[in-house]
């Protein structure tokens, strides 16, 4: 195992955790281009440019990316987030080359005005289908509430007004500016041949023209409160609640991944066996969520309506009672082994490891290899847990209920 790192001469980096002993290689372009570089005029845009990215470039029509990557048996996608826009396939290492050269395409796309009107229309119908489904956009709307104005309260699809009135100037000069190389990350991880993929790198992306994109991190300061929206259409009531936490940068991110662990696992946590193990909630969960500059504790909870005021009571006391006793030995040394399960298994593949050793380097811009993030995960102990739950109370959240209940005053 060995990590390498590049960077060309227009600023965009390499990096590669070469894996000789693995069959396979993943590879992926991290921009620093998600929701949180947005503003009001240009919401959704982000998301909307990786659409774009798959209809086509000066040199491919969307039916020769496609069909090219086919050929070579890739396991390709895309996915867009608050803070990045991930391009990435899976492929045989003898596919390394054309794998790259196709991501890279994907990267510098036509942007034609019809291909731009026709998008559009697909956007708002995936906007209004996530409206309508369970849990009906409550994540969103939590964050909103939450984030308040800070930009990491902004929808990743936008809304139907902001899309509607997207002008394809606009995302034009999103694009020149954000997918600058200086904002760019090419990451690979297995079976990689990492001096030509610095050849093609450079072949494809050398002459990409730098532009200045320095992304702006405002200070986050979560805002509490309840809200409760009527959907008369639901038939389960969808609660979920957003509390501070640990942050990319911070390192008490590892004893919030066992608090959270602990007690919002979806199997074996104390929320499970108070709730779902007795059929009070059908679902109910506690995760840590990590930012730049900013961290989420979310709790998620599904339940029949009438249920729904008590068993957010039955949230609230759980998390009071570790914030006044803290948690064991035994939920300590059991969180561990969960994690380190998931670490271990999810780094089999490079796929896993691709995601990573990217988000690692867009985040922190450091490299952590599995035994660096075994060890880190081993070191926490109670007190960095009991530390956790001062710094971050759990009762302080803003709550959003969404479904037919039309009051909610848990």
């Amino acid at each position: 195992m060995e990590f390498r790192e590049h960077k060309l001469a227009n600023g965009l980096t390499i990096i590669a955790e070469c894996n000789p002993d693995v069959h396979s290689a993943a590879l992926g372009f991290f921009v620093q281009a998600g929701a949180r570089d947005e503003w009001d005029e240009v919401s959704g845009v982000s998301h909307f440019l990786e659409h774009m990215a798959f209809k086509g470039s000066p040199t491919r029509t969307s039916e020769d990316l496609n069909r090219e990557f086919d050929e070579i048996g890739a396991n390709y996608n895309a996915f867009t987030s608050e803070e990045h826009t991930v391009y990435y396939g899976s492929v045989l290492p003898e596919y390394q080359s054309r794998a790259t050269l196709l991501l890279g395409d994907l990267l510098r796309p036509a942007l034609r005005n019809e291909d731009f009107d026709t998008e559009k229309l697909v956007i708002v119908e995936e906007i209004r289908m996530y409206e309508d489904q369970p849990p009906f956009g409550a994540d969103d709307k939590v964050k909103a509430a939450f984030f308040g104005k800070h930009p990491l309260g902004r929808s990743v699809l936008g809304t139907i007004a902001s899309i509607q009135n997207l002008p394809v100037g606009a995302m034009r000069d999103y694009f020149e500016r954000r997918y600058s190389p200086t904002n760019i990350t090419l990451a690979a991880a297995g079976r990689i041949d990492f001096d030509a993929l610095v050849r093609d790198a450079d072949q494809i992306a050398g002459a990409w023209r730098p532009v200045p994109s320095e992304r702006r991190l405002s200070p986050a300061e979560g805002h509490t409160g309840r809200h409760c929206l009527h959907k008369a259409s639901a038939t389960m009531e969808y609660v979920l609640q957003l509390g501070v936490g640990p942050s990319a940068t911070d390192e008490r991110r590892f004893a919030a991944k066992v608090l959270s662990t602990v007690l919002g696992d979806d199997s074996g946590s104390r929320l499970y066996w108070e709730m779902v193990d007795n059929g009070l909630a059908e679902q109910v969960s506690l995760h840590h969520y990590e930012y730049q500059g900013a961290g989420l504790f979310m709790t998620y909870m599904t339940s029949e309506p009438d249920l729904a005021q008590e068993n957010l009571e039955r949230v609230a006391k759980i998390f009071a009672d570790a914030e006044a006793k803290g948690i064991t030995t035994e939920e300590l040394a059991q969180a561990k082994s969960k994690i380190n399960s998931r670490v271990v298994l999810g780094s089999e593949r490079p796929r896993g490891r691709l995601f990573t050793v990217g988000s690692n380097w867009m985040h922190r811009n450091v490299y952590r290899s599995v035994d660096d993030d075994l060890r880190a995960l081993d070191a926490v102990t109670l007190d960095d847990v009991r530390e956790v739950l001062h710094a971050f109370p759990l009762s302080r959240v803003a709550v959003m209920a969404i479904g037919p209940l039309e009051e909610f005053n848990a």
